[in-house]
């Protein structure tokens, strides 16, 4: 799918009060900045926002981050929190293979909403279950490691439970159809739209002591 081109995204993003521009500088004082010793959940391709938007508003006791590569993408999750006023959520501007550099041993849950499965054997090394982003979350975890994902792409999620489980990650929740299951889901809007196609979502929770 070709990705538009928003005219002064990066402006726009830098106008808003939800978008950090030097997230680095919050290195390991990410409580600072939210004001308080809250758990902080971090969601990875958080596109147009409408999950972690929702999350917020629903946990107000929870601080969250939300991580897009593209300003494109991330600019349409800021216009959406022009008349909100959320104190417990921000979005960064990055690429997930920095998160090291933003985080130092502070996040208690990871989101991993529908990611690019690059299904090529070549680019396994850049799915976010691979054993280098796995090593990578090591270091951003409070000390327990949790991971909850959603794909509509089998490949993607048989490659993850295989991951999770050979690098110590204990699966505690698996379906293949979590629109038939009772647990409490937040929808993202390319979720709500493939569910309308009929497509199921497989859904993992997996945690590592």
């Amino acid at each position: 799918m070709r990705l538009r081109n928003v005219k002064n995204a990066i402006e726009k993003l830098n106008d808003s009060r939800y978008f950090i521009k030097n997230p680095k500088d919050y290195y390991g004082k990410w409580q600072y900045f939210f004001k308080n010793n809250n758990p902080i959940h971090l969601e990875i391709g958080s596109g147009k926002g409408n999950f972690l938007i929702n999350k917020a508003k629903e946990n107000p006791n929870i601080n969250f981050i939300g991580i897009e590569k593209f300003s494109s993408v991330l600019v349409r999750a800021i216009e959406k929190l022009t008349l909100e006023n959320i104190s417990n959520l921000v979005f960064i501007c990055i690429d997930a293979k920095e998160i090291d550099t933003i985080f130092n041993h502070e996040i208690s849950l990871l989101y991993l909403n529908f990611s690019d499965p690059w299904p090529k054997k070549r680019h396994a090394d850049r799915r976010l279950t691979s054993l280098s982003f796995l090593k990578l979350y090591d270091s951003i975890f409070v000390n327990e490691k949790r991971i909850i994902q959603k794909t509509d792409n089998i490949g993607l999620f048989a490659y993850s439970l295989e991951q999770l489980s050979k690098n110590g990650y204990i699966l505690e929740k698996v379906s293949l159809d979590l629109a038939n299951e009772d647990i409490s889901n937040i929808k993202t809007e390319y979720e709500e739209k493939f569910t309308e196609l009929g497509f199921k979502i497989n859904y993992l929770e997996a945690i590592k002591k």
